[in-house]
């Protein structure tokens, strides 16, 4: 795979912004797999925690070498601490990671535009970001992944944990549900979606995000989402299931790209 940093300057941001991406190669050397798919390559948006940046899925997992056998480009940006959402007293990060960066991701490389080659995934944080940009967007992506993900951020434990940081994020988090910050709003909200993708979520049974893990997964498939779910026994908060996890999910959207 080919490694490239972009820095490049947000509008939304107002400030310069840097972007991690894989791409595929056609020769990749020994010991790696490599794609010999001529087509632009599929793209996985791949969204890093709230301690984490932009660096942190190549420094933690083996996802270069998981992506190296199928003609898949890997997008990693950094959002700070702000959930991938538009800050109540900060920055625009929503605009930034669901227009800004799509955009300017395919101005500067050669990638599938089709929703049927697009996917998202990330972990805790991420899997919150990633799960409200498919439940947002529907038509917009073929599938999208949730590792251990905080899905729903209208419950207390964030406000316990991360104080003044959510305020600044979100303001009270009493009146986020039914809001577009809300998971369980969106999925309600475009239940009836003419295009909807495909939904992986995944959690171990001793993290401390697994109960939000287990109420939303039969709340995804009352609403008609297409969902499948992973409990790993045992595991917790960390980047040994995680690896396993951003593995897991690229090998699935090959897998179900050959079943049709």
């Amino acid at each position: 795979m080919a490694f490239l940093q972009i820095q490049f300057f947000s509008a939304a941001l107002n400030v310069a912004s840097t972007v991690n991406v894989i791409l595929p190669e056609m020769n990749q050397g020994i010991g790696i797999g490599s794609s010999k798919d001529e087509r632009p390559p599929k793209v996985l948006y791949l969204l890093h925690g709230y301690s984490d940046d932009h660096s942190i899925w190549m420094r933690r997992t083996s996802v270069e070498r998981y992506a190296a056998n199928h003609n898949l480009a890997v997008i990693m940006p950094a959002v700070n601490h702000s959930f991938y959402c538009n800050e109540v007293y900060g920055e625009k990060y929503w605009d930034y990671v669901s227009d800004e960066l799509p955009m300017t991701m395919h101005s500067f490389l050669r990638l599938s535009s089709r929703w049927e080659d697009t996917y998202v995934a990330g972990l805790s944080m991420g899997g919150y970001g990633a799960m409200r940009l498919a439940l947002t967007y529907p038509e917009r992506f073929a599938g999208a992944a949730s590792f251990s993900g905080a899905v729903d951020l209208g419950n207390s434990l964030y406000q316990r944990r991360r104080g003044d940081e959510i305020d600044r994020v979100f303001g009270d988090l009493k009146d986020l549900r039914g809001t577009e910050y809300d998971n369980y709003y969106l999925m309600e909200k475009n239940a009836d979606a003419a295009h909807k993708p495909w939904l992986y979520v995944s959690c171990g049974t001793k993290d401390f995000l697994y109960q939000q893990h287990r109420t939303f997964i039969p709340a995804l498939k009352k609403s008609g989402w297409d969902v499948m779910s992973h409990e790993e026994p045992d595991a917790v908060h960390e980047w040994g299931f995680w690896d396993e996890q951003i593995k897991a999910f690229i090998e699935l959207i090959y897998a179900r790209e050959e079943l049709g």
